[in-house]
Parts: C-alpha cells; sequence; structure tokens
C-alpha cells in the first residue's frame, strides 16, 4: 500500500468519525429539545406562557425593526432646518 492511498483512508476515517460525533450530537440535542416542549406542555399555564413569548418576540421584532429599517433624515434637510431656526432667532 502506497503512503497516499493510506492518507486517503486516513482522511476518509477521519470525515467518517467526524460524521457520526455530529450525528450523534444532533440526536441529544434533539432528545433534550423534545424534553422540554414536553415539559412545557404539561404546564397549566400554557397560554399565558404562549402568549408573553408572543409579546416578547413582537418586541423583540419592533427593536430590530427600529435598529435597522429607520431611515436617517437626509444630511441637507437637517441643515435647511437649522437654518431657518437660526434666521427666526436672528429676526424675533
Amino acid at each position: 500500500m502506497t503512503q497516499e492511498a493510506g492518507r486517503g483512508r486516513d482522511a476518509a476515517e477521519q470525515t467518517m468519525l467526524l460524521v457520526a460525533g455530529l450525528a450523534d450530537l444532533a440526536v441529544c440535542a434533539l432528545g433534550s429539545a423534545t424534553g422540554t416542549v414536553r415539559g412545557l406542555l404539561r404546564r397549566s399555564d400554557v397560554a399565558e406562557l404562549a402568549a408573553d413569548a408572543e409579546r416578547d418576540v413582537k418586541a423583540r421584532g419592533q427593536l430590530a425593526l427600529d435598529r435597522y429599517a429607520a431611515v436617517p433624515p437626509a444630511h441637507l434637510e437637517v441643515l435647511a432646518r437649522k437654518a431657518l431656526e437660526r434666521r427666526a432667532a436672528d429676526c424675533g
């Protein structure tokens, strides 16, 4: 067996181990999430909990929109307003 063939097998083996490890991690995470959902469904205040979660998500959405979608005022518009304010202060 040549050295390159041995390296190829090692790389394939390492890849297989990595994929198997990730799959095991995903299964564990899914099991944990399922247990959490089951616990939440057993609660007597599920409707109130869902309403609170909805309000929280909407508030976060509003904050995100305010942060990223707000358009700042045009620079020339701001300068024009300041100039008008100065003229009004000088004349008044």
